[in-house]
């Protein structure tokens, strides 16, 4: 009795380790370190070979509207944003104002590199062609907002509004 126990027992193992081993294909693992390869060696020969970066917008599209502001962010996602005449523009609460803030800190933290005050205005800008960006003048920093989604987009889409 005590040896078909122990049969059962040696026989569920080796199926969870082979099961366990079945779980991932290894052909799909060596796939993925192939595309990683890949990938690498695609980015060194364009670093090395000094290719010009093409993934950027377009620059020479005509503005439709812009607005330079202030953006006070706090850490809990809040935000109070200022036109540069000192009208509030808006304040975000921070159920509200989450990417408006963390898009504010990752440009206090270019500012800040620069040696720049965090609190100097940037400008919001809708294009004729839809796309909305954050440019900052003083460091040549910008952010294509569409590539964050759309409701992160329309967040400052509505900066412009107000």
């Amino acid at each position: 009795m005590a040896d078909n126990t122990m049969l059962n027992q040696h026989n569920a193992t080796a199926t969870l380790e082979r099961r366990d081993r079945e779980m991932i294909p290894r052909v799909l693992v060596r796939a993925m370190f192939g595309l990683m390869a890949i990938t690498l060696v695609t980015v060194a020969f364009a670093r090395w070979t000094d290719q010009p970066i093409s993934a950027l917008p377009p620059q020479d599209v005509a503005v439709q509207t812009e607005r330079s502001v202030q953006i006070f962010a706090k850490m809990d996602g809040s935000a109070r944003i200022v036109d540069v005449d000192g009208t509030v523009v808006a304040t975000l609460a921070p159920n509200e104002g989450g990417f408006v803030a963390g898009v504010s800190r990752a440009l206090a933290r270019v500012r800040d590199n620069a040696g720049i005050e965090a609190t100097a205005p940037v400008r919001i800008i809708r294009f004729v062609d839809g796309r909305l960006a954050l440019r900052d003048d003083l460091t040549g920093w910008r952010a294509e907002l569409f590539g964050f989604g759309h409701d992160n987009a329309a967040a400052f889409a509505r900066l412009l509004e107000e």
